[in-house]
């Protein structure tokens, strides 16, 4: 099934030519795939990934050798894009420059399209650079499809997520709010990102949505085990709390976070589970940091960070490197 496409509001002429085409589209693939086969034998082109053989034509190779069947060849670039995530056999996220390369060609040649825009962006996410290029392709798709607030949800996610940038997000989720389909939470979210508060809040928030909208299985492992990880930061936030009052109460620190349950008056009754849906985890003191810590994650959850980041910092931990080498 090609690219789902969406025509702009009020535009009827537009609508009704994209219904006279659409018994064309198969006839239109086949002549495309063919088309698209002798491209790539001109085509000289460093985008690609090292482990795909696949090359990925400029937009204005892939419009000039279209001959004007450009859905068709959005079409055949957008089946190969999902190709990638779906033959995948390491991080998506990895192959982020070819995901880029391939839905730039589709939503450049037919930005009509509507799912693509999205799509890339839940993929590119490696590294800074990556999600900009996302925030470009949802930028595409809001100027095409400005009365849709996912595109815009999206965005505002990217930027609160990935780049920290809390007032840039509120300024593009505003632009959700009151769109057909938009959840009424959005105006009271706007607020928070405004006032700078609720940090592990709004993250979950946003992705409680995320996940009730990605169709991606993976993605939406993904961004569950995100979820737990800021309810397990949240209860380890309330032990940094019980660590207070016991400091306060006891004039020294803890050994082990289950003083916080010794004595004849305890600061806590129980701990809280150290993993959500795992048993045999506990809290424990990190040796370096001191820090109370999950011994399922043996790390504190950091917002504006992805799992490559916390990947490579626990490396280095366990290498005995630290991470002041982390700006290298």
């Amino acid at each position: 099934m090609g690219a789902e496409r969406t025509a702009p509001g009020g535009s009827a002429l537009h609508s009704a030519w994209l219904r006279k085409r659409s018994w064309l589209r198969a006839g239109l693939l086949v002549a495309a795939i063919a088309t698209t086969g002798v491209a790539h034998s001109k085509f000289d082109t460093q985008s690609r990934v090292r482990t795909d053989p696949l090359r990925v034509p400029s937009p204005e190779y892939a419009r000039l050798w279209s001959l004007g069947f450009d859905a068709a060849v959005a079409d055949y670039y957008w089946l190969r894009a999902l190709g990638v995530v779906g033959g995948a056999t390491g991080p998506v996220e990895e192959h982020g420059e070819l995901l880029a390369g391939l839905i730039d060609v589709v939503t450049e040649i037919d930005p009509w399209v509507d799912h693509p825009y999205r799509f890339a962006a839940v993929w590119l996410i490696r590294d800074r650079e990556m999600v900009e290029r996302g925030n470009r392709l949802l930028e595409r798709g809001i100027s095409y499809h400005p009365l849709d607030w996912r595109n815009r949800y999206h965005l505002a996610f990217n930027y609160f997520y990935y780049l920290d940038e809390q007032q840039h997000a509120a300024n593009v989720l505003e632009g959700a709010v009151g769109l057909k389909g938009a959840p009424d939470y959005l105006a009271p979210l706007v607020a928070r990102l405004r006032s700078q508060r609720g940090g592990l809040q709004v993250a979950a928030a946003f992705l409680v949505q995320m996940i009730e909208s990605t169709d991606d299985e993976y993605k939406k492992a993904e961004y569950l085990k995100a979820l737990d990880e800021i309810q397990v930061e949240e209860r380890a936030r309330f032990l940094d709390a019980a660590r207070e009052e016991y400091r306060r109460r006891n004039g020294r620190d803890i050994e082990r976070v289950t003083d916080l349950l010794a004595g004849a008056d305890p600061v806590l009754k129980q701990l809280p589970r150290a993993q959500l849906h795992l048993d045999g985890f506990e809290w424990i003191l990190d040796p370096q940091t001191g820090q109370i810590v999950s011994s399922y994650y043996r790390i504190r959850y950091r917002l504006h960070e992805t799992e490559s980041d916390r990947v490579r910092k626990q490396r280095w931990r366990e290498q005995g490197d630290g991470v002041e080498g982390e700006g290298a």
